[in-house]
């Protein structure tokens, strides 16, 4: 199961850099990707290190599914790897994201990603909440209630949140118990700070989206830059290593379709960032160009 990283319990940073399997089937609205290709892809980051992968039903593409790619290339799955679903958004067949599921519809996306992913039970679920939406301002009891109650039937190992907010987290908490948080934060956007500390002290894992920049926010400054051009490393490699050294918390889960892009994130482990690379990184970000 997933190793919620407290800093009374550290695990190295290569236990802790993972696999984002969202672009498997094609960017989001984008080309599909070739299947020979992806299942090489999602065989190899494994082969690198990955112990934590992220996917989703709703993680598809025109004629590809992110989950039945997983399954293709990693079923039977090893037992040290932990797969990561998260369910909410309803999305068409077109692909549009168009609501969130209600209380009495988390069963059948629970059941949704148990036949995709050829398993009975699902390692760990996240509720996802507020689609791509700021966080907070929204209960989510009734909704994480329900997720739980198929925890306790046996269909979900443990549970997870994701976009939410410190409020929400304590909401959640109050119910069940919560293994970890998805929120989105990176080296260029670090205003979830305070909820990734808060994560850390209850040993919850916190795994960040968009850490290589996306939603409309690059991955270009001169700090990056800088710190790049001392290790030899691509700025996406910096960001990657910043969140490992950012907090033992953190489990980073890059994307990719690309097996040299897989190559270059599953390195970014191997970089030991030093205090003046971190106290550079960490200076407050006046714009991301």
């Amino acid at each position: 199961m997933i190793s919620s990283s407290s800093p009374s319990s550290p695990s190295s940073p290569a236990d802790r850099l993972g696999f984002g399997a969202m672009q498997l089937p094609g960017r989001w609205g984008g080309p599909v990707v070739e299947r020979a290709t992806a299942v090489a892809v999602a065989r190899r980051a494994v082969e690198l290190g990955a112990r934590h992968i992220d996917t989703a039903a709703f993680y598809f593409s025109a004629t590809e599914r992110a989950n039945d790619i997983l399954r293709e290339a990693l079923h039977p799955y090893p037992e040290h790897l932990t797969i990561a679903t998260k369910i909410g958004p309803l999305r068409t067949a077109t692909g549009e994201m168009y609501a969130e599921a209600r209380p009495e519809q988390l069963r059948g996306l629970v059941e949704e990603n148990l036949r995709q992913l050829g398993v009975d039970v699902l390692d760990l679920v996240h509720l996802r909440v507020g689609r791509l939406k700021a966080v907070g301002g929204v209960p989510i009891g009734e909704r994480f209630g329900a997720l739980a109650a198929l925890r306790d039937e046996g269909l979900v190992r443990e549970l997870g949140v994701s976009n939410v907010s410190a409020e929400q987290l304590a909401e959640a908490r109050a119910i069940a118990p919560v293994v970890a948080v998805q929120n989105r934060f990176g080296v260029l956007d670090q205003a979830d700070g305070a909820l990734v500390d808060e994560c850390a002290a209850a040993g919850i894992a916190y795994l960040p989206f968009f850490a290589l920049g996306g939603g409309h926010t690059g991955l270009e400054s001169e700090k990056l830059r800088t710190v790049a051009e001392r290790h030899g490393a691509t700025a996406h490699q910096i960001a990657l290593a910043w969140g490992l050294a950012r907090s033992p918390a953190i489990i980073q889960i890059p994307g990719t379709s690309s097996l040299a892009h897989i190559e270059e994130n599953m390195a970014a482990a191997r970089i030991a960032l030093g205090e003046d690379d971190m106290a550079l990184l960490e200076q407050p970000v006046a714009s991301a160009g």
